[in-house]
């Protein structure tokens, strides 16, 4: 089964509101190009996977003035301010640096669970890793403010953790064109570029966006297995292999939207998002086995979303996403004098229809109320078909079956919700959403409360306790009947049609101090939990990767993060989490287990003022986790050190970036399992990136921000 990084091993251990911040700024899938189909390439050294515990998110403050205040259910922070002095150029990297995001796989999360990202409060169906290459490719400084809830209200149209990212607002100036050029270039082990342009036109009523990004060059990744394979019928077998592998990609992403104005707070919006990237892939493998595979893919994204607001409350819109992913492999291998030769063809085709209606009413006395609903239908129309190509010179293995399949899924949500102002101090914010889920699978209904409740005592102080619940379903790929393989024959990866959506419920308390400490404790429960694991077949000698259902996973810990500054030129922040982790599985293959843990993460991040004419500023950020579980893999202790210097030039107008992530090599882990008849251990080469970045406004440009869509369930 083909899957990208950001399905494998989802270690929500998730830091409640801890931020481990990035190893630079890895590239998504989507954007990278490069496909991931299992556990172990987790933690390969690429651009996106540079460790499971990828980054700390830099907590608020610039300067000793609070940063977020509190409204009803969610917190507001003033983003630009926080990341001003920040080694920031894009989207992506903006939103890492709240306090309680946590970067992880490729991911964005928070609180503990996965994370929606919205913009202006649209919420489209934009896959994750889609959405993500949209944010790396939009300009950091198009963000006026971001809006965190721990859990959605209902209006939102998304359920869990949500940031929604608001623009800078358009003026009734005459007409007016701005725009920013960007260029980058990095270097780890291969080198890499990224080129983007964004314009923006305004005229009175009328406004319109265009941006276009190019992300392309080389990816180099090493991977050294020592297993021990225990077999049924009592032998062992030693496998030692050592593989590297060599890939090239290029990604050209691009939207064009438009908003028209008129009468009183009338507003129509368009806007269309696209993308088109290739992948090409040598991977050579040395050792017990002898492979080599050669794979290419091509993937194609069109989405476009229709909007209607009104000024008495009543949203409207419609959209669409038609997504195709075709891919080839050509696979050589032997293993203890079995060969398995094939090529393969496959392909997902997805098209999602999305339509909305939405009302609020301001009730006076400081109540509101709000209720609509949510019909989504998609249909997946996937295949994967082998042909056999073996020499015939020694034992042959058989190949896979081929598989054809197309599945409907259809939602309907129903939601209402209110919210009451008590004064200037006290708010609540609560909703409660129906859901029927359709697929040859599933025809359910479930519910969906949500709670926020805010206290603010004083200025610069508040409570926050927050409850949500939620439902994961599972990507359209990995519930497929369909078997691949990663690197050479030794890797099968499986899809499994009987996985269960996961039931996510969580709990969290967040303090705010003096507008700049924060303090969380939270608990989180999901029953049904899916990842993808890795088990060494008793029957075979092949190690299996498939997405399965544990009992539950439960977690529970406490953050804190304190700033603290000398004057004008040093501001540092400080990010301590504990967690209690859990996670149990009666029926995983023939190993049932209960395993359990605490660790710890300590992170600190030091923005240096070098020069205030010419702007001259040095950001050092250091990392280091004890070690963890995750189902039966063990997790070592792993840290890291990143620099940047960043030199402001022509007025205001250029930034010139100079960066180096992961100085010492120490942040790629390598898990291993110890677990009943279970041996391996996977080491992954660790490279250090460098690069230098230069960005220019022209125009007078005042930035715009357009909503991503939902991929996450894609290829």
């Amino acid at each position: 089964m083909k899957q990208k990084c950001k399905s494998l091993l989802p270690l929500s251990f998730c830091l409640l509101s801890a931020s481990l911040s990035a190893q630079g700024t890895p590239e998504s899938a989507c954007a990278s190009g490069e496909r991931t189909l299992s556990a172990d390439s987790l933690v390969a050294a690429d651009t996106r996977l540079d460790s499971i515990y990828q980054s700390l998110p830099e907590i608020m403050i610039t300067g000793q003035r609070p940063i977020v205040k509190a409204e009803q259910g969610k917190l507001v922070y003033d983003l630009p301010r926080l990341i001003g002095s920040r080694h920031v150029d894009n989207a992506y990297d903006a939103v890492k640096e709240l306090p309680g995001v946590t970067e992880m796989e490729g991911r964005l999360m928070l609180a503990g669970q996965s994370v929606n990202v919205v913009l202006d409060g649209k919420v489209t169906t934009l896959t994750t890793e889609q959405l993500y290459a949209l944010l790396k490719s939009i300009p950091a400084g198009r963000i006026a403010n971001a809006e965190v809830m721990y859990s959605a209200p209902a209006r939102y149209q998304v359920r869990g953790a949500l940031i929604n990212l608001t623009l800078k607002p358009n003026t009734d100036a005459p007409s007016s064109l701005q725009g920013e050029a960007y260029g980058k270039y990095r270097q780890k082990h291969y080198e890499g570029f990224s080129e983007r342009v964004s314009l923006i036109y305004n005229r009175k009523k009328f406004s319109a966006d265009f941006l276009y990004s190019h992300t392309h060059g080389k990816g180099y990744t090493l991977t050294d297995k020592d297993a021990l394979h225990a077999q049924t019928d009592g032998s062992t077998h030693h496998i030692t292999t050592d593989e590297a592998g060599r890939s090239r990609s290029h990604t050209h992403s691009f939207r064009a939207g438009a908003d028209y104005n008129w009468s009183q707070a009338h507003q129509l919006s368009l806007v269309y998002n696209g993308n088109y990237s290739t992948y090409h892939s040598l991977m050579d493998i040395f050792g017990t086995q002898q492979s080599d595979t050669r794979s290419r893919s091509r993937d194609w994204l069109h989405n476009a979303r229709l909007d209607y607001r009104t000024p008495f409350g009543l949203k409207a819109g419609a959209e669409m996403t038609y997504y195709r992913s075709p891919s080839s492999q050509q696979l050589h291998s032997i293993l203890q004098g079995e060969e398995l030769a094939f090529r393969t063809e496959d392909c997902q085709r997805i098209n999602r229809w999305k339509f909305f209606l939405a009302q609020e009413h301001d009730l006076g006395r400081g109540w509101e109320m709000n209720y609509g609903a949510v019909y989504t239908t998609s249909i997946d129309h996937s295949y994967q078909f082998y042909y056999d190509t073996h020499t015939a010179a020694v034992r042959r293995t058989a190949i896979p079956a081929d598989m054809q399949s197309r599945r409907r899924e259809q939602t309907l949500n129903l939601y209402a919700g209110f919210s009451k102002s008590f004064g200037d101090k006290l708010s609540l914010d609560a909703s409660l959403a129906a859901e029927h889920y359709r697929t040859p699978a599933w025809n359910q209904w479930d519910v969906y409360p949500t709670l926020n409740l805010s206290y603010t005592p004083a200025p610069g102080q508040v409570w926050q306790l927050a409850l949500s619940s939620d439902k994961a379903y599972p990507d359209y790929w990995a519930v497929q009947d369909a078997v691949s393989y990663l690197g050479g024959g030794y890797s099968e990866v499986r899809g499994n049609p009987s996985l269960k959506p996961a039931q996510e419920y969580q709990l969290q308390l967040t303090h705010i101090l003096k507008g700049r400490y924060i303090f969380s404790a939270w608990f989180s429960y999901i029953k049904d939990y899916s990842t993808q694991t890795l088990y060494q077949s008793q029957e075979r000698l092949v190690e299996i990767y498939k997405y399965l259902n544990f009992n539950f996973q439960q977690q529970a810990g406490v953050q804190a993060s304190v700033p603290f500054g000398i004057k004008h030129w040093l501001d540092s922040r400080l990010t301590l989490v504990g967690v209690w982790h859990r996670e149990k599985d009666d029926d995983f293959w023939d190993l049932p287990f209960d395993r359990s843990i605490c660790y710890g993460i300590a992170m600190l991040t030091n923005s240096i003022t070098l020069s205030k004419k010419p702007e001259l500023k040095l950001t050092l950020t250091g990392m280091v986790r004890s070690k963890a579980t995750q189902g039966i893999y063990d997790l070592p202790a792993s840290g890291y050190v990143n620099a940047a210097l960043r030199y402001g030039f022509a007025r205001g107008k250029a930034v010139l970036t100079l960066y180096c992530d992961d100085i010492f090599e120490t942040g790629q882990i390598s898990p291993r399992i110890r677990f009943a008849t279970q041996h391996v251990t996977n080491s992954y080469g660790c490279f250090r990136e460098a690069g230098v970045s230069v960005a220019y406004k022209f125009g007078g440009y005042k930035e715009k921000k357009r909503a991503g869509v939902d991929t996450s369930r894609f290829k």
